[in-house]
């Protein structure tokens, strides 16, 4: 049997970079947002072993280097099965285009597998195994709005932000996030990082961090990854609503952050908290840290920014280190219009919306 699953693509909203580490990765501060542009991943298991991955798109590899092949060789051990797995990648997504599609297409080969081979792995050897692979593959399995932090693979729930219009242009150029984080550390001394990360925090706020991806259930929904545990069990483990105050207080200070609004919790006026903070986004100048190193390497990529505020985004950002850039519309109507608009500009555009984190669960088997 053959079992399809959606890769959904991530989008970051806002990406504060910190200071090199001791293990040579940066701290990171970002807000995840999953959306509805997607691959499709196809895994069936058959007689004999190893692993065979297949994709026509000549840029992804097809050998251990490829994070499919990596999280199937994972699985398959972790739940101690034996047969030949094949893992078809259907590209729709960017290759090095900001977007997770790798981390994404992995996540899905782990949803895919545990079916086609009618087991499951529990909560905790998903996040170990999903951190093992990669860094942001944690946040896929949780979906929706969420919180990374450590070097982007420490998840934390957040309640989530509305369902949002939007337009995604993809250039052709890839941007090599090595290079990218190269450049960074050129710009920003060691102080001048420190100070961000601060910033970001709210003075100081930041979770407890453990060895592994930790969650906690902050959302209005869980993912099918969600158990409880208590404090003492910290390693790649999901934390239990209330375990954590310091976590909560992060959330707060989050809320504030994106919606500029004093840290009290209060509604904002006109309406909820979540239905006013994407489109507050442009005016409490949140932004990604990599267009500071990217836009001049890549002008063209700071002029496909330019045009999607031109054409009537709220908000416009790159998506982690690109190439791809995303702009936030009121409506659909909007971000139709605007996406026809850029197209007949010679730009790769399309239309489409934010995934909560039910949405997300929902669509994801629905091939």
């Amino acid at each position: 049997m053959t079992v399809a699953v959606r890769s959904f693509a991530k989008i970051n909203l806002g990406l504060y970079i910190g200071a090199v580490r001791a293990d040579g990765y940066h701290d990171l501060r970002t807000v995840y947002q999953t959306i509805a542009l997607h691959d499709v991943i196809r895994v069936s298991v058959g007689r004999g072993s190893g692993i065979d991955i297949v994709c026509k798109d000549p840029r992804v590899p097809l050998d251990s280097s490829n994070t499919c092949y990596r999280m199937a060789e994972r699985v398959m051990d972790e739940l101690g099965a034996k047969g030949r797995v094949s893992v078809e990648i259907e590209k729709r997504l960017p290759v090095q285009g900001g977007l997770g599609a790798a981390s994404s297409n992995a996540v899905a080969t782990m949803v895919a597998l545990e079916r086609a081979l009618k087991k499951k792995l529990s909560g905790p050897a998903r996040l170990r195994i999903a951190a093992e692979v990669g860094s942001d593959l944690p946040l896929f399995l949780v979906g929706g709005t969420t919180l990374g932090v450590g070097r982007g693979e420490e998840v934390y729930p957040l309640p989530d932000l509305p369902s949002v219009a939007m337009v995604v242009v993809t250039p052709e150029v890839g941007v090599s996030t090595a290079k990218a984080f190269a450049d960074w550390d050129e710009l920003v001394r060691p102080g001048e990082a420190a100070e961000l990360r601060s910033a970001w925090t709210g003075g100081g706020a930041q979770p407890h961090t453990s060895n592994g991806a930790e969650l906690r259930s902050a959302g209005t929904g869980q993912s099918p990854v969600t158990t409880r545990t208590t404090r003492a069990t910290r390693n790649h483990q999901l934390t239990g609503p209330g375990a954590s105050d310091r976590l909560f207080e992060v959330g707060c200070v989050l809320s504030a952050w994106l919606s500029g609004l004093p840290n009290t919790g209060a509604p904002a006026k006109g309406g909820s908290r979540a239905g006013n903070l994407l489109l507050d986004l442009v005016r409490t100048g949140i932004e990604n840290d990599f267009e500071k190193v990217v836009f001049p390497q890549y002008p063209e990529l700071r002029d496909i920014k330019g045009a999607l505020e031109r054409a009537g985004s709220r908000y416009a950002s790159l998506s982690g280190s690109g190439s791809t850039l995303y702009g936030l519309f009121r409506s659909r109507a909007d971000a139709a219009r605007a996406a026809s608009r850029l197209r007949k500009q010679g730009l790769k555009a399309v239309a489409t919306s934010t995934l909560t984190r039910q949405q997300y669960w929902k669509r994801i088997l629905d091939c």
